[in-house]
C-alpha cells in the first residue's frame, strides 16, 4: 500500500516541474501582487516533427508570421523549416534551389499578450550571420518589443556582432512608412560571450506602454523608459507601446546586412555543424493578486 502511494505523489511532481523552476523571475510583480504563469509558456518537452507538427505545438503557435509575409531581404519563411525535437523548438535554414533566397524557420503565437507581462526565453544562437530572433509584435506591424536579436555567425566580418546581443524595440507608422528604434550604447549587450557558444536567457519586464526593463542571465542590464526613449517622434499619438502583442520565434536575412556582405553562402549554409538556433524554453507571467 506505502509503494502505491508515493508512486502517484511522484508522477505529479515529475509533470508538474518546468524546466524554468530554478529561475526565479527577476523583477517584483508589484505590492499586493505576485505573478502567475501564462499558459502560452512552453518547454518544447514533446516532440513535433517539421511536417504535421502535432496538438502540443499547435495549441500555442502556428508556423509562419502573423500575416503572409515572407520576411525580408533573401528570407523566405517555411513551414517545415521549423519542429521540436530533444526537448527543443529547432529553426534552421537552407537554400532554396535556383535561388538566392533562403529557407527559414518561423513561428507565432496564437495569444496575444500585453503589458504588465515579464518574459523570458532560454536559447542557443545559430552559428550563421542570420539573426535568430525572439520578439513581439502588434497585429498591425506598428509596436514591436526585440526581446533577442542576435548574429552569431563565427565569419571574421560578424565577430563584432557575435559577441553582441540587441534589445530593442520599434514604433512605426506604416503610410507613409517611418520607424523609430532607439540607438544608444545600452541597444547591444556585450559581456565578453561568444553567444553561439552557449544558451542564454534573456527577458523583458513590460511594465507599461513607457517602461521597459531587459534582463540576461537574471540581471538586469538596461531599462528603457519615458516618451523621449520610448516613442520621441510621437509614432504612436501619445499611447506608447500599448498594443497587445504576439510572439515570434524566427530567422532572418536583414537587408542591412546583406549589403555588406553578411549573409550565409551555400556552403555554410549546407555545413550541419553549425547547428540550428535552439529554443530550451520560453515563459510568460502576469502579475496577479497575492490573496
Amino acid at each position: 500500500m506505502r509503494v502505491a502511494y508515493l508512486l502517484p505523489l511522484f508522477f505529479v511532481h515529475s509533470v508538474s516541474a518546468k524546466d524554468w523552476d530554478a529561475y526565479p523571475v527577476p523583477v517584483d510583480a508589484g505590492e499586493g501582487m505576485k505573478w502567475q504563469l501564462h499558459p502560452l509558456s512552453d518547454d518544447f518537452n514533446y516532440d513535433a516533427p517539421a511536417e504535421n507538427k502535432g496538438h502540443s505545438f499547435a495549441e500555442r503557435w502556428y508556423e509562419g508570421f502573423i500575416n503572409s509575409w515572407k520576411g525580408p531581404s533573401r528570407t523566405e519563411w517555411h513551414p517545415h523549416q521549423s519542429f521540436v525535437k530533444d526537448g527543443k523548438l529547432q529553426l534552421s535554414a537552407s537554400r532554396k534551389r535556383l535561388s538566392q533566397k533562403i529557407m527559414m524557420g518561423s513561428i507565432t503565437s496564437h495569444d496575444s499578450l500585453t503589458y504588465p507581462l515579464y518574459v523570458e526565453v532560454k536559447a542557443k544562437i545559430m552559428n550563421q550571420v542570420l539573426a535568430s530572433d525572439f520578439w513581439l509584435l502588434s497585429k498591425d506591424s506598428t509596436q514591436e518589443i526585440d526581446i533577442l536579436e542576435a548574429y552569431g555567425g563565427d565569419q571574421p566580418d560578424n565577430k563584432w556582432f557575435a559577441e553582441r546581443l540587441h534589445l530593442s524595440h520599434h514604433v512605426f507608422i506604416r503610410e507613409p512608412f517611418a520607424d523609430y528604434q532607439p540607438k544608444s550604447e545600452d541597444t547591444w549587450f556585450y559581456n565578453g560571450t561568444t553567444f553561439r557558444d552557449e544558451f542564454v536567457r534573456v527577458g523583458v519586464y513590460w511594465r507599461d506602454p513607457w517602461h521597459l526593463e531587459y534582463f540576461v542571465n537574471g540581471k538586469k542590464v538596461k531599462v528603457s523608459s519615458g516618451k523621449d526613449v520610448i516613442d520621441p517622434h510621437n509614432y504612436t499619438d501619445g499611447k506608447g507601446l500599448n498594443k497587445p502583442m504576439q510572439a515570434i520565434f524566427n530567422l532572418e536575412d536583414q537587408d542591412w546586412r546583406t549589403s555588406q556582405g553578411l549573409t550565409p553562402t551555400n556552403k555554410e549554409l549546407d555545413d550541419k555543424t553549425r547547428g540550428n538556433y535552439l529554443v530550451d524554453w520560453v515563459r510568460f507571467y502576469k502579475p496577479v493578486p497575492a490573496e
